[in-house]
């Protein structure tokens, strides 16, 4: 994955930002909008590809568009700035193989402290039992 060469294949549509704000919202587009096209991506490979379309299924277009929108700053370039951010940090992620598990058992000493912890804690249970007194 080229960050440089993605950076270049995403494209970008100021919008009106929704919501509360006053004169400055109902007249400056500062929502910015990101779209990514998986399919036409050059940048990644087919295997990359795959993998993205698995994980991001939900957040995929039927076309294979990913779009993703920012409107937390009143400033554009900031919100660009910001989108482009989060839009890396999640094609990092899915892209992230995770670490085979390998199973493993405990040791002996470890099997050892378990038994007697339960055998304690068994003996205080039985000593606050009533004893009969026949």
């Amino acid at each position: 994955m080229d960050k440089a060469l993605i950076e270049q294949e995403l494209r970008f549509k100021a919008v009106r930002s929704s919501g509360a704000g006053g004169q400055h919202v109902n007249k400056v587009a500062t929502k910015v909008m990101l779209t990514f096209d998986l399919n036409s991506s050059m940048a990644l490979s087919d295997e990359e590809k795959v993998r993205l379309q698995e994980k991001l299924g939900q957040r995929l277009t039927k076309e294979g568009l990913l779009i993703m929108h920012g409107d937390t700053t009143r400033s554009q370039h900031k919100n660009k700035e910001l989108v482009v951010k989060r839009f890396l940090e999640v094609i990092e992620n899915v892209l992230k193989v995770p670490k085979k598990r390998r199973k493993t058992k405990p040791s002996k000493s470890a099997i050892e402290k378990r038994l007697k912890a339960k055998q304690k804690t068994s003996e205080k249970k039985l000593g606050r039992k009533k004893t009969d007194l026949d």
